[in-house]
């Protein structure tokens, strides 16, 4: 009674609320982020990097981010 629903995850997989994602923005770029749900990151393509999400928590710091090679 009350509950919502959420939707299925796999074990161990953490969901990112929506409304936070569209707030957040690169902190280097200021631009807009892509969420990229298979790999758990959130993608700054302005500034090539990808910000990973531990525990549904993004970690938006530039040293923890991944570098994208195109």
């Amino acid at each position: 009674m009350g509950e919502t629903m959420r939707p299925a995850r796999r074990p161990g997989e953490a969901t990112v609320d929506p409304r936070l994602l569209e707030i957040l923005v690169c902190p280097i770029t200021k631009t807009t982020l892509a969420y990229d749900a298979s790999r758990q990151e959130l993608v700054s393509r302005a500034a090539k990097l990808a910000f990973p999400i531990r525990d549904g928590i993004p970690i938006m710091l530039p040293d923890e981010a991944r570098l994208l090679t195109d």
